[in-house]
């Protein structure tokens, strides 16, 4: 539009006899080249002018076409995407087909381990697998092959019409004979892409009570947001088509892995079932143990300090025991971690320089609007630290429903990179497998971590000099000492504290 004023201020210069120089002339030419490219056939282009001090020099316009990128036929290499910020390469964890394999668009090709979460790899076309480039342990390359698909003249792009849902009111046939609680991919979960995985998995719903109405009984991003519309009513096509309760269940998630060591008693067992190195070996760092020793060699070059002190724990046993019951109900299992969190939460807003950053090339201080607060969690894959976005706007159940997620998503490997990202403030609960004080390291860029004990019922003496028993927790503070001073840690810990000690005063203060 900016093309075509300018071309009626110009006419309009024409129209009244002015004369009119060589830069008009250059500028009458790109406005036609313009006004040609863009299709405006309608409009006369401008070919001659009365009063130049030269003809208009003829000119031609160039037109480009993209081609699609579609193969037509023969075998096309499937490249690994990017699938995160600084993510340049990946584990092969596990292939779910091989060589010779018939494939449609969206089936499961594998699953890809980096540095901070695992990802599934989703086919673009349909075809047949030519070679795998990998083998199942492998680090393969962003942006050079992962899989060759012979397409045979039928590949087409996932990006085309053809994978959507059929318009209203089409003559295609519908989809309700083939239901998305039956239709599984070949590791028998319902077909979907893993961007509909995690939004069911936001909203705590089973893909098996979701109808689907894309291809081959495939659940779309818009199936799922109906189920949400409807308040996660099973649809007729659902309900008419679900196996009874008798049947073999179906599959919503792979079979979780062997939880993490936190009792004695599961230490003895998984210490007289362990096998004895008989020899030496080496064994490459990959994962996320790759990304802890990234971390903590950069955290190593940071000037911590600690802080630690004991919380009583009484009044908070009592809240909690209150509340259980309701979370239960709710389908949450409500542990003291979600009341840690909200308070650390509540305490941030007075001390927000706990909730920042330290950029060391600008030599500047990043205060976060965000309380995305990290939780340590000992998952099969080793530790890892996803946290829950937007603490100070979540009530204690909301931040309890959040960590059941992320629990459930470590256990089963499949943590998103958002979740494992944007962190601004760790808690660590180490007390949940044993010991009572530790010394936390930073998670950079944080300047502040918290490492939590367990809880002990121990002597303390009370107001009048008498020994009492009181359920004592420890807590344990490192940060950043070239952002944060000693007297600004001990008073958070302490406001922190009274929010523990006196949960009352939580409800006084939240917002």
């Amino acid at each position: 539009m900016a093309s075509l004023r300018f071309a009626v201020r110009s006419v309009r210069i024409v129209e009244s006899g002015s004369r009119i120089s060589n830069k008009h002339v250059r500028s009458f030419s790109i406005f036609n080249a313009k006004l040609a490219g863009s299709g405006f056939s309608q409009y006369p282009l401008v070919s001659s002018v009365s009063g130049l001090s030269r003809p208009i020099e003829p000119f031609t316009v160039r037109r480009f076409a993209s081609a699609a990128a579609a193969p037509v036929g023969g075998v096309v290499s499937f490249n690994l995407a990017d699938i995160g910020e600084g993510i340049a390469e990946c584990e092969i964890i596990k292939w779910h087909v091989k060589q010779g394999d018939t494939i449609k668009q969206f089936d499961l090709l594998c699953e890809v381990q980096s540095d901070k979460a695992s990802v599934e790899i989703t086919s673009r076309y349909d075809g047949i697998v030519a070679r795998l480039h990998h083998n199942q342990g492998d680090m393969a390359k962003v942006g050079f092959p992962l899989v060759d698909i012979d397409t045979g003249g039928s590949g087409s792009p996932a990006s085309q019409p053809a994978a959507s849902a059929p318009p209203a009111g089409s003559s295609a046939p519908p989809s309700v004979p083939v239901p998305s609680a039956t239709m599984t991919g070949s590791d028998g979960r319902p077909l979907a892409t893993p961007a509909v995985r995690r939004l069911a998995r936001e909203h705590k719903i089973s893909l098996a009570d979701v109808a689907a109405t894309g291809r081959d009984g495939r659940i779309l991003k818009e199936d799922v947001l109906q189920f949400i519309s409807t308040g996660g009513a099973p649809t007729r096509a659902t309900a008419l088509n679900q196996p009874p309760a008798s049947a073999s269940p179906a599959v919503a998630a792979p079979a979780p892995r062997p939880a993490a060591v936190s009792s004695p008693a599961s230490a003895a067992a998984v210490r007289a079932a362990a096998v004895p190195v008989l020899e030496d070996r080496v064994v490459p760092v990959t994962g996320y143990g790759k990304a802890m020793i990234k971390s903590m060699t950069a955290a190593a070059a940071v000037p911590h300090f600690g802080y630690s002190d004991e919380i009583a724990m009484d009044r908070m046993r009592q809240l909690r025991a209150d509340c259980k019951a309701i979370a239960d109900a709710r389908g949450v299992k409500l542990t003291f971690m979600p009341f840690f969190l909200k308070a650390a939460s509540m305490a941030l807003r007075q001390y927000p320089i706990l909730n920042s950053s330290f950029d060391a090339g600008r030599l500047a201080i990043v205060y976060k609007a965000s309380h995305n607060i990290g939780v340590a969690i000992d998952s099969p894959n080793g530790l890892i630290v996803p946290n829950i976005k937007n603490c100070q706007d979540k009530s204690v159940f909301e931040i309890a429903q959040e960590l059941h997620r992320l629990q459930k998503a470590a256990q089963a490997g499949a943590m998103s990179p958002a979740d494992l990202s944007g962190g601004t403030f760790t808690l660590s609960n180490i007390g949940s497998i044993g010991g009572t004080y530790a010394s936390p390291v930073l998670v950079l860029p944080e300047v502040a971590i918290g490492a939590i004990g367990k809880i002990q019922k121990l002597p303390r003496f009370d107001s009048e000099g008498r020994v009492v028993p009181v359920h004592i927790m420890q807590i344990s503070w490192s940060a950043d000492h070239r952002v944060i001073d000693g007297a600004t840690m001990a008073n958070f810990s302490n406001l922190w504290k009274q929010y523990l000690e006196n949960p009352n005063t939580i409800i006084l203060d939240m917002k």
